[in-house]
């Protein structure tokens, strides 16, 4: 994985359900944020300070338990909740999501800060831009650092996500992915399942390998989702 000297960005598989969480930041200050932690809140703070981390918020993609912790049937998963406990930090969730990551994991109103389309986070001399990208869920978003996308459940490296799920829509979906077909084919993709032969690829790899992503017709794609 190809990353520029100054940013840190570290990919962890997390949990049974092939959950990818991240650390990214700034290599010369050592300020990182953790991006959808959740399975092992223990693990990933043990990672930050074995590295000498500096660990000052989290990012959420969106609000489904695998990736902020919080029960689904007959499942229980640790995720931000129990990462305050450990540490006061400010949870960054797209406005729309704010109310679901409240649901879900029990933290209040005053842990989230909610965050826009386009809005941006300085940690150290690295912007992390939020990108708004619904369809698996309302407020699902994205996170572009530099010249790397972090892309949660929106868009999998061979696939995108669900869109039968409560929340969902098909429409937004297809608006959302044609957004991230735009960016620049050297884009690094770091999805938030391993779901693939790889964990990672650039955007031009996966724009010639993701079905989902050549599909450029509203009907052809309501058509393949059964919409």
């Amino acid at each position: 994985m190809q990353v520029e000297e100054q940013l840190i960005v570290e990919q962890i598989q997390i949990g049974p359900m092939q959950n990818f969480a991240y650390v990214i930041g700034d290599r010369t200050t050592r300020e990182v944020v953790v991006v959808d932690p959740a399975w092992d809140i223990a693990g990933l703070l043990k990672l930050i300070e074995e590295r000498d981390y500096h660990l000052t918020g989290a990012l959420l993609t969106h609000y489904h338990p695998d990736h902020c912790g919080g029960s689904f049937g007959q499942n229980t998963v640790e995720g931000v909740s129990r990462l305050l406990e450990h540490q006061s930090l400010p949870i960054y969730a797209h406005e729309l999501e704010a109310d679901g990551v409240r649901r879900v994991t029990g933290i209040s109103e005053g842990d989230i800060k909610k965050v826009s389309s386009g809005d941006k986070l300085r940690i150290g001399d690295i912007d992390i831009e939020f990108l708004h990208t619904p369809g698996h869920t309302p407020g699902s978003q994205c996170f572009r650092v530099k010249n790397t996308l972090i892309s949660g459940d929106t868009l999998f490296i061979d696939g995108c996500g669900r869109v039968d799920l409560p929340g969902s829509d098909t429409e937004d979906m297809f608006r959302s992915l044609q957004q991230l077909a735009s960016l620049p084919d050297d884009t690094l993709l770091l999805p938030g399942h391993n779901y693939s032969a790889v964990p990672h690829a650039t955007m031009g790899e996966t724009k010639r390998s993701n079905t989902y992503l050549k599909i450029k017709d509203p009907e052809t794609w309501k058509m393949m989702m059964g919409g």
